[in-house]
């Protein structure tokens, strides 16, 4: 089964208006218990971003100091964003989303590339703000039932019953037996990317070694 962001969503929208105050932003960051929050247009349409590390600049020793000529286009940002007082002021733009049909595998990946907290959903049709994933959204993939994960696994055998397995936090250990060495080895990929599945111990054996034919016959058209 893959799992999409809409299967784990917050149906809240975290959110504040553009010309929303420093103040305002902190307290709906405390209310949520959240390290940002989208900014939005009044029809929700999401543009940017607060986290907290863009409010701590207020504070940081890195601003305390004259604008220069020299500094990097990054410093210029961080002194526009210190001097800041609203979150169209303090926000990075513009906003990085996903929809409820994104790939919870991709919105993942989306997160770590980008090193996000959170992503504003949207809604595919309009562009508005309809929800927020969190990471703990994410990471709760990995506490699915034991039943749930032995069923997707179970789901991608070729044959369920000819084969053992165990899922102990997340880990599937596999045994029983195919053909080829190429279905034990795809057996145990399929498994992998099973959403919930933490890594697998595969002791699926095999009576024939298909990828060592296809090795040798390498060497021999090669003439080595």
């Amino acid at each position: 089964m893959s799992l999409e962001v809409k299967d784990v969503m917050g149906r809240v929208a975290i959110a504040v208006l553009k010309d929303a105050s420093f103040a305002e932003i902190v307290e709906a960051m405390e209310r949520f218990r959240v390290g940002a929050v989208t900014v939005i247009e009044v029809d929700r349409r999401p543009v940017g971003v607060v986290s907290e590390d863009d409010l701590l600049l207020k504070e940081a020793d890195t601003v305390r100091h004259s604008v220069s000529m020299f500094e990097s286009h990054k410093q210029q940002q961080e002194h526009q964003k210190a001097a800041g007082v609203t979150a169209a002021q303090l926000m990075t733009s513009p906003a990085i989303t996903v929809t409820p049909s994104t790939s919870l595998r991709d919105a993942a990946r989306l997160m770590h590339a980008k090193r996000l907290k959170q992503l504003p959903v949207i809604d595919m049709g309009t562009g508005q703000i309809i929800g927020t994933l969190h990471q703990r959204d994410v990471l709760r993939v990995f506490s699915r039932p034991v039943e749930e994960l032995e069923a997707d696994v179970r789901a991608v055998l070729p044959n369920p019953a000819a084969f053992t397995i165990n899922i102990n936090q997340g880990v599937v250990k596999i045994s029983g037996a195919v053909e080829w060495r190429s279905q034990a080895l795809a057996l145990t990929e399929q498994i992998r990317l099973i959403e919930g599945v933490v890594d697998v111990r595969s002791e699926v054996a095999f009576d024939k070694d298909d990828l060592l034919i296809a090795a040798l016959r390498d060497v021999e058209d090669t003439g080595l």
